[in-house]
């Protein structure tokens, strides 16, 4: 059976960090672009960075860009989400997901795997 999980969420407050982090069991990754996105209740989900198979691409949706790192780990199966500076905004749940294709760039549509949902919440 093939799972992401997703842990590292939490509550933190407003210029706070956080770390996210997505293990896949079931299957390697390793040949897949894989990214994060986030949803807010009776919101759209939206993209929020993507990480090409062999890290050399990375792409960031704008509200995130220069305070969000994506970055994966091929040889453990995870990949993360560094969240620094962060925003009352940036409150979702934020899933990981693995794209059909090798890219950093993905839509939902191109996503096979998803993760349960991580809650994180930004105090003000």
């Amino acid at each position: 059976q093939v799972q992401l999980v997703e842990s590292g969420g939490g509550l933190v407050q407003a210029g706070g960090s956080l770390r996210l982090s997505c293990a896949a069991s079931g299957r390697t990754f390793s040949s897949n672009g894989m990214g994060w996105f986030r949803q807010a209740p009776g919101k759209e989900r939206e993209f929020v960075a993507g990480i090409s198979w062999n890290s050399v691409g990375t792409h960031y949706g704008d509200s995130v860009k220069g305070r969000f790192t994506i970055s994966r780990d091929n040889g453990k199966n995870t990949m993360y989400l560094q969240m620094n500076s962060l925003k009352p905004e940036d409150t979702d749940v934020y899933y990981c997901a693995a794209g059909r294709r090798s890219g950093a760039t993905m839509t939902l549509d191109e996503c096979d795997y998803w993760g349960q949902g991580n809650q994180v919440t930004v105090s003000s």
